[in-house]
């Protein structure tokens, strides 16, 4: 085994006995060596978005409505699916890792790309059709117009998806998460250049943020992947194989109940923004809700890195056969994610009124954001705890189950509370949000904090040790 690999394996597993205290600040350094750098990581990636949709947002309301429904909609509807089927390496390179079952990690890897590559083909047309789709689900003409011309210039970055999930979900089951983070931090400066150069310089307009996006999610994959081939995983990473195109059958299981599960959850806010088209001056809406939503996602990076961290934490444990291990470690990741939650959750009561002049400067959409502080308040803390639960359940293999959990939730519960509260009794945008959030997100919560304190660790950990132990 590597220098490097040794290093990584041992912030995994730790036999020496300890206290109590020492054990929570030995499962914390574990725990932050991964979540550390996904954060920064996230953060920076999602960063890229947020610099697009400012761009945009001061070339005008419509640009800024128009950017936001082909990004958050178009290409969140595939972004959710294909990262959630991406999810699948989490859980069986987590595992591999943890039981010593190197070889498999990159062979896995290259299933997902031959499986989220195919489901890229299936998903084209809803880029071809935007505009028809969109105008049909009831977005006004010039919003729609505008949005399908972007959408179209988006279907490099749609194929990126495919190849740089992937090699992010191998190189972090690894617990390379500084390599994550180091290229993020260069591909954000890029970005942002990239995007000036096309907006001040060339004068593209809203295309041009579009393209930046494209060359900017092809470089982070080009940069990773020439990490993983060159030299920086010598153990999991043996060259193309054939034995890839074996076993595929499996792993698309595990990957559409993956998808399936992410999904769900992720069209569940894309509904949000869509559902606001039929509220009075819908364009005001969209702008607001989306600037709260953006704001919204990026905090949420970082339970988001707390899904990946517990997620491996998780996975690595059980593949080496320590229920014990991974059930401490959902402790500390809950407490450590659900503090800062309340941090920013405080943070965006206090700048109620100021937050929004990041993304735009009109009157009428800052009251219209300011109106919303509260239920974005709310919305952080509960997703603080909700992600990590999640990460919980792709670590140990839950992901069919937990898919149940986010369709009843989420579509049985939360959208109908949503409609009758923002259309029928006539709340608008903040009784739509509420209905969601209170019916949807925290009954889902619920749920899956019930079947993680009901888990019966030991009988999953052995689950894992006999899924590889008949690999060679």
């Amino acid at each position: 085994m590597s220098n490097t690999e040794e290093l990584n394996h041992g912030l995994l597993h730790d036999d020496k006995p300890s206290t109590d205290k020492s054990r929570f600040w030995i499962e914390s350094k574990k725990l932050w060596y991964i979540v550390g750098p996904s954060i920064f990581s996230r953060v920076a990636t999602f960063t890229m978005n947020v610099v697009t949709q400012a761009f945009a947002g001061h070339l005008g309301d419509v640009e800024l409505a128009a950017i936001t429904i082909s990004t958050s909609v178009i290409v969140g509807f595939n972004f959710g699916l294909l990262l959630g089927m991406a999810s699948a390496l989490e859980t069986l390179c987590g595992q591999a890792f943890g039981a010593k079952r190197y070889h498999m990690i990159g062979i896995y890897m290259q299933r997902s790309w031959i499986v989220l590559l195919v489901c890229c083909l299936i998903t084209l047309p809803l880029y071809i059709y935007a505009t028809p789709i969109l105008k049909l689900l009831g977005q006004p003409d010039d919003v729609a117009e505008l949005s399908g011309v972007a959408a179209m210039w988006l279907i490099p970055q749609h194929f990126s998806f495919a190849f740089l999930f992937p090699v992010q979900r191998f190189l972090q089951s690894q617990v390379k998460t500084p390599v994550l983070a180091w290229v993020s931090l260069a591909i954000l400066a890029i970005h942002i250049f990239i995007t000036w150069l096309f907006m001040n310089v060339f004068h593209f307009g809203i295309v041009g943020t579009v393209i930046a996006l494209d060359i900017s999610w092809w470089l982070n994959f080009v940069c990773l992947f020439s990490y993983t081939t060159l030299g920086g995983c010598p153990l999991t990473w043996n060259g193309f194989s054939m034995q890839a195109f074996s076993g595929l059958w499996e792993f698309v299981k595990l990957s559409a109940a993956s998808g399936v599960m992410l999904c769900l959850e992720n069209w569940y806010y894309r509904i949000l923004l869509l559902m606001t088209a039929f509220l009075d001056n819908a364009t005001i809406a969209v702008d607001a809700l989306s600037i709260c939503m953006n704001i919204n996602a990026w905090e949420m990076m970082i339970p988001l890195a707390f899904f990946a961290g517990i997620g491996v934490r998780v996975s690595n444990e059980l593949g080496a056969g320590n229920g014990k291990g991974a059930k401490y470690a959902t402790f500390v990741a809950i407490l450590h994610s659900t503090i800062i939650g309340l941090v920013f959750c405080v943070l965006i009561v206090a700048l109620h009124d100021k937050f929004a002049l990041i993304f735009t400067s009109s009157t009428v959409v800052l009251k219209a954001v300011e109106k919303m502080a509260w239920l974005l308040a709310f919305t952080i803390l509960l997703n603080s705890i909700q992600p990590v639960i999640s990460g919980v359940a792709v670590g140990s293999g839950w992901q069919s189950w937990v898919a149940y959990i986010n369709l009843g939730s989420y579509y049985v519960v939360g959208l109908p509370l949503g409609v009758v509260l923002g259309l029928v009794l006539h709340l608008g945008v903040e009784g739509i949000w509420g209905g969601m959030i209170f019916g949807g997100t925290a009954l889902q919560t619920i749920v899956l904090g019930i079947m993680t304190i009901r888990c019966d660790w030991e009988m999953e950990a052995q689950k894992a040790v006999l899924k590889y132990s008949n690999l060679k």
